[in-house]
């Protein structure tokens, strides 16, 4: 682990200088205002995590991706720095959005980045629509479409119905959509275009939910992300202020990773003992298909009545109201009020046998890569739950996938969805719900709530996995009607 003391401590007193003379010319630095890239993860934490990996054993290739991040971005950006706590997957992560941006492809890269900003603005994430503003501009797009939907293209507009089932009630989508997108005259995708805008938007939907779900704080040049207040430079230097150290209490408190209390030791150790329960009961006698069937519905049931009474507000944002329609259109319950939608079995349209070959032949390559970032997300462990180890933590994971998927009314017939309520409590449930339905109503007390022992590497490793599985929900309803468009 590298060294607390800054290498440079000692040309303080030439920072104390510049910065002097830098306030007598009347220049306003801005510094970076919170506490590190998440509002959640206290920032030594992560830092400690970012310095591990700079001398650590990691492959090469990690390093040459912080590089080309950095100098396409100018910076490492905040989902970055949390995401770097696996890093396995943020090399996948990373790989995968820089082809979808920047590499050859259907969509020209000013529409890429304006797609961008209409699926974060449908969950009010300013902290993706600033980078891609940023970005948009950046690749020559026109300044004027950033005033509204209504001054980019008609192509762009008519996407506004899909961007928002996609984003909110993703099983009402239907061929008859993907067929008024694709005989749109003059207006019309092309369906290479369609599997392109598909994806960005599903990518963007489960980035704004990973962006809320684990509090990442705007970038040092966006709105709220800084201040021009100055520093005391008594305890650090110049260099300190440029990385983004900025005098932030370091026992900053949170309950992920703090001293074990009973009561959270106790809970861990519960969750253990119900998932060796649940695995001798698999291996005594297996339930039929009729009981799983009703346990699905029964769970899909009951996910409709999980909700957050929370009165603690969210992180505030700018309104990004102005790069989509229907602002009233949000989150519904997939089967509420009567509207009955029939299940979708995975068994007759998998991301495996039909959605994957779809993306790869109209848009190549990128069924690969996605591929690869889901089965990273789905298989990744470390094989450790809080202060245990040598823990075989599959069940739990396909519990929380599937748990999602269901949500989405989306059914394994080979899963026993009993499962379910054994190994998640109704806070993580509420946090899962909140995150993967309506990401902007997450709060700090939800995050805190949920494995209060566990580590906060661990918090982000289960966003991981709702980042993926929210994708692969949405992407699943669409290439499905693309599907049937097709025959």
């Amino acid at each position: 682990m590298l060294s607390k003391r800054c290498p440079f401590r000692d040309v303080r007193e030439r920072s104390e200088t510049i910065l002097g003379r830098v306030q007598e010319l009347g220049i306003r630095i801005p510094r970076p205002l919170g506490h590190g890239p998440s509002r959640f993860i206290p920032e030594k934490e992560v830092r400690w995590c970012f310095q591990t990996i700079q001398v650590g054993n990691e492959d090469a290739m990690m390093h040459t991706l912080f590089a080309d991040s950095f100098a396409t971005l100018g910076r490492l950006d905040n989902v970055t720095l949390v995401m770097v706590f696996h890093p396995q997957y943020l090399e996948s992560f990373l790989k995968t959005q820089h082809y979808l941006l920047q590499m050859d492809g259907p969509l020209p890269l000013h529409y890429r980045h304006y797609i961008g900003i209409m699926a974060a603005a449908r969950h009010q994430c300013s902290y993706l629509v600033n980078l891609h503003v940023n970005d948009f501009l950046h690749v020559g797009g026109d300044p004027k479409w950033l005033n509204g939907l209504e001054n980019a293209p008609q192509k762009l507009q008519n996407l506004g119905e899909l961007n928002k089932m996609l984003a909110h009630r993703p099983w009402l989508i239907t061929k008859e959509h993907i067929e008024q997108l694709l005989k749109t005259e003059e207006n019309s995708w092309s369906l290479a275009e369609l599997i392109h805008a598909v994806v960005l938007l599903t990518h963007y939907h489960s980035l704004a939910s990973f962006t809320f779900g684990c509090g990442i704080s705007p970038e040092i040049d966006c709105e709220g992300g800084h201040t021009f207040r100055p520093p005391s430079v008594s305890n650090y230097c110049i260099c300190d202020i440029t990385n983004g150290y900025h005098g932030v209490d370091e026992n900053h408190a949170s309950p992920a990773g703090s001293i074990p209390t009973t009561e959270s030791v106790c809970e861990v150790e519960a969750l253990m003992e119900k998932m060796k329960q649940l695995q001798e009961c698999r291996d005594e006698e297996e339930a039929s298909q009729e009981e799983m069937a009703t346990r699905f519905e029964r769970e899909k049931r009951e996910s409709m009545f999980v909700c957050s009474s929370e009165d603690e507000e969210s992180a505030p944002a700018r309104d990004v109201s102005r790069h989509f329609e229907d602002t009233s259109y949000g989150y519904k319950d997939f089967s509420r009020h009567g509207m009955h939608v029939p299940t979708f079995r995975v068994q007759d349209y998998s991301w495996e046998d039909h959605g994957y070959s779809l993306v790869n032949r109209l848009y190549p390559d990128v069924g690969q890569l996605l591929d690869e970032k889901f089965h990273i997300a789905y298989n990744l462990t470390y094989n450790t739950m809080a202060m245990h180890k040598d823990v075989d933590t599959s069940m739990l994971r396909r519990a929380i996938w599937n748990y999602i998927h269901c949500m989405f009314g989306i059914r394994y017939d080979d899963y026993d969805y009993g499962e379910i309520n054994q190994l998640l409590d109704r806070s993580f449930k509420v946090y899962i719900k909140t995150v993967v339905c309506t990401p902007e109503k997450t709060t700090k007390r939800m995050y805190d709530s949920f494995w209060r022992q566990f580590e906060h590497s661990e918090k982000v490793h289960v966003n991981l996995l709702l980042v993926e599985a929210r994708m692969q929900a949405e992407l699943l309803y669409a290439l499905r009607a693309i599907t049937r468009y097709m025959t």
